[in-house]
């Protein structure tokens, strides 16, 4: 009878290892999604900076160019 509840108890301990073991094995391609998430939010960080100069950038040229028609539509009033 001790030898069923010897085998028993080595068939949870290895169900136990098992899931132990898949359970890791999970935990590893987590930290690699999540590494591989935070470098995609560190690049779209990235991109979405570049972006915002650059379109800080056309602004300002809107802005000159803006001034510039204005100037030649007061000389046209002039005229």
């Amino acid at each position: 009878m001790s030898f069923e509840v010897f085998e028993k108890l080595e068939a949870k301990v290895q169900q136990a290892i098992d899931t132990i073991t898949l359970l890791q094995m999970e935990i590893e391609e987590l930290k690699e999604q999540n590494n591989t998430l935070s470098q995609e939010v560190q690049n779209a960080s990235s991109n979405r900076e570049t972006l915002v100069r650059e379109n800080e950038q056309l602004k300002e040229e809107q802005h000159v160019w803006q001034d510039r028609l204005r100037a030649l539509l007061g000389k046209m009033e002039e005229v």
